[in-house]
Formats: C-alpha cells, sequence, structure tokens
C-alpha cells in the first residue's frame, strides 16, 4: 500500500495557536505550503515556500503530483472534508496519499454561536454555486447554516427568502468565526440591510409569513408551482412516477422529453446533489424548464435541444431515466443499454399509440404496469362534482 506524502490541514482563524502540536510541528517542518492568501497569512510565520490556489483548481492535483518527494502541506479552512478542497484533491489522488487533520469546521462554530443542534439543521453552501441551489430547504421552522461566497451572499439569500414567503425569517452572519475579528450582524431577511466582510458563515432560521406556498421537498408540488403551457405531468401521477424513480443522493436522471421540467426539477430537489438532464426538442418548452428550475431551487438542471435517441450521445450513464415524450422502442434500447446496474425505468403513456408500445415493451422485458386515473373536484353550476384527467399508463422496471 503506498504511504501518504500529503497532508491536509484544517486551520481556524486562531491560525497554528488552534492546532495540536503535533500537526504545529508539520505545518513548521513544511518544505511548501498551498493555501489561500488568508491561510498564509495565517500562518506566516513559518519559512517555508509558499504556493496559491492554481487556476483552475483542477490543475492542483498534477501541481502536487510535481511536488511530490518534498514535505508537503495544503492548508484548508476548517474541515478538510466538509465543502472543502480537501474532498477534490483526496477524489483526483486517492484517500490512501492523504492524511487529513480536521479543525472545528464554520458549521459547528456558527451552530455553537446560534445555540442550534448541528443535528437538527441543514448545512449548505453557495461558495461557488448558484444561491438559488438553497431554495428547496426553506421550510416553516427550518435553520439552515450557510456558507458563504462574498459579502453579497446575506442580500440573495434574504431576497430569495423573500421571494418564497419566508421575508420574517432571522438572518444572521457571523464573520471571522472564532478569531479575535469574530463579528456578528442579525436581522430580519425582509429588511436585511447590513454590510458584512467576505468571510462569514449565514444562519437563517425559517418563519413563513401568512398565506405563504409551502413548498417541501417530498414529490408532488402543486401543478400551479410551474409554469407550462398544459404539457405538464400532473401532481398525482407526477408523485407517483417519482416513487418509481427513487431520487438518491448525487443520482443522475435522463428525463426525455422535458416538457416544463416537473419530474426532472422534483427529482433533484427529492434528494441532495441529485442531477438531471432533460432533452426537449421545442425551444419554448426549454425556456419554460429553465425558468422553473431557477424559481424552484434547481439551477443546474441541465437542457439538452433535441430528441431521443440521437440528443442523448455521449451523456453520463444514468441512475434513472423517465420517458414522459417521445416514447420508442428505439428510445427504450437505447436507455436501457445505457442505464446503469440497478438503475430504474419509467415510462407514461397517454395517447392509445403509446399505450400499445408500452405494452409490447413489458410484454418482452416485463416491470409493472399500472393504470393511473384521477379525478378532481370540480364546480359544477352552485355544486361541486368530478372532473376526470386523463389516464396515465405507467411502466416501470429496474435492472
Amino acid at each position: 500500500m503506498t504511504a501518504p506524502w500529503l497532508h491536509i490541514i484544517g486551520i481556524g482563524e486562531d491560525g497554528l495557536d488552534g492546532l495540536s502540536p503535533a500537526v504545529q510541528a508539520l505545518v513548521r517542518s513544511a518544505e511548501i505550503i498551498f493555501g489561500s492568501e488568508r491561510h498564509h497569512a495565517l500562518t506566516e510565520e513559518v519559512s517555508a515556500e509558499r504556493a496559491t490556489w492554481p487556476s483552475p483548481f483542477s490543475a492542483m492535483p498534477e501541481t502536487l503530483i510535481e511536488n511530490k518527494g518534498r514535505r508537503i502541506v495544503v492548508l484548508v479552512t476548517g474541515d478538510p472534508l466538509w465543502y472543502s478542497a480537501g474532498t477534490k484533491i483526496g477524489r483526483a489522488l486517492g484517500p490512501e496519499n492523504i492524511v487529513y487533520h480536521p479543525q472545528l469546521s464554520a458549521f459547528q462554530w456558527a451552530a455553537a454561536r446560534m445555540g442550534w443542534s448541528l443535528a437538527d439543521a441543514e448545512t449548505l453552501t453557495v461558495h461557488g454555486r448558484a444561491p438559488e441551489r438553497i431554495v428547496p430547504y426553506f421550510a416553516p421552522g427550518a435553520r439552515l447554516l450557510i456558507l458563504a461566497k462574498d459579502r453579497t451572499t446575506p442580500a440573495q439569500v434574504a431576497s430569495l427568502a423573500a421571494q418564497n414567503g419566508y421575508g420574517p425569517s432571522h438572518l444572521t452572519a457571523i464573520s471571522h468565526l472564532g478569531g479575535a475579528d469574530e463579528t456578528r450582524f442579525d436581522g430580519i431577511a425582509s429588511d436585511w440591510s447590513h454590510e458584512v466582510p467576505d468571510f462569514h458563515t449565514l444562519a437563517l432560521e425559517c418563519i413563513a409569513e401568512p398565506g405563504a406556498s409551502v413548498r417541501t421537498r417530498a414529490p408532488g408540488l402543486s401543478d400551479d408551482a410551474f409554469a407550462h403551457d398544459g404539457n405538464l405531468t400532473k401532481r398525482e401521477v407526477r408523485a407517483a412516477t417519482l416513487a418509481k424513480l427513487g431520487p438518491v443522493r448525487g443520482g443522475l436522471l435522463w428525463d426525455i422529453g422535458l416538457g416544463c421540467g416537473s419530474v426532472a426539477i422534483e427529482w433533484m430537489r427529492a434528494a441532495r446533489d441529485a442531477r438531471a438532464i432533460g432533452i426537449e426538442p421545442r425551444e419554448d418548452r426549454r425556456a419554460l424548464a429553465a425558468a422553473n428550475a431557477l424559481t424552484l431551487g434547481t439551477p443546474d438542471l441541465r437542457i439538452i435541444e433535441g430528441a431521443a435517441p440521437e440528443a442523448i450521445s455521449g451523456l453520463d450513464a444514468p441512475d434513472a431515466v423517465f420517458i414522459g415524450g417521445g416514447l420508442s422502442e428505439a428510445v427504450f434500447d437505447t436507455c436501457w443499454q445505457l442505464l446503469k446496474p440497478f438503475g430504474r425505468l419509467v415510462a407514461n403513456a397517454v395517447t392509445l399509440e403509446s399505450e400499445a408500445v408500452l405494452l409490447r415493451l413489458a410484454e418482452a422485458h416485463g416491470g409493472e404496469l399500472v393504470r393511473l386515473s384521477v379525478d378532481r373536484a370540480a364546480e359544477i353550476g352552485s355544486m361541486h362534482g368530478w372532473k376526470p384527467l386523463m389516464p396515465v399508463l405507467q411502466w416501470s422496471l429496474a435492472k
């Protein structure tokens, strides 16, 4: 087994004083230290060669390998494996080459300052990511700890909270946690006005205003949550579809016939870091899907112009496939071949022609056929009656 040759050390605002004697010795004996300007300022008394993060950061593993044989230390903030550069380096080099030395994370510091149980809070980041990604976590009483990008982050988070009916929420920004310059800023999302330093962590306690539309991450958002042209997988069918697809953390969904994006968006909301690629030939529907993704907190939805099977050439293999439009045996054959082992495939049909395709496929490949019929109460003059939606034939199978 390869002996570890790289030390990735978490450091806090208290610099070397916050490290154990053994870890201090590693830093002091290093020949070259990688880190940000802030990390170098925290250890300026150490006389070692200094190197800052390469641009792009993807070049970092290669840079480290070029220095293999020297005493190398990489400095990161807090826990090297919690939304940190240490994770990316570890994926590239392999954990067998690395010794990690964790320090208290910003999440732990912030939870302690707020008096919150860390186990009961959502830990999120908008550092290097679209701030809209926090939207699915808004819920009455939810507590969010958020790693910020820079001084603009609190205003962005406050605006998103207010736009989604959480204007009364308590927002706290704490800068330089654990250091001599630690400063706290408290306010309400709807009228946030503080100017904060770049380096800080946010704590948001969600309070819904009266009449707010509460959208949980459980599949089955109301149909009016989506802008659409009528081409929408309806709420009840969508919830059943997502149950069969089974969203998992980091899982990739192919949504064939994306439409307004309802299934792909709910897949991404339902599990952390879930990804989705939507295939849609119509420009107007691609525009609707993009707008819905931004509004509902899945800005990373990837939308591809075209039709299957041609448009899926070269895509990463999926963990699940939903065929909501453009169903054909050729589309199924291609998707099934590329679907990962243990992956799930779900196809919905509303036309007689599509039903005929599903029946042939089910006969050839097995799986489960379910006919979904939904009636909704509607006004009939001064009274009420049942208004049926178009029935859906759903076929699902696992690889």
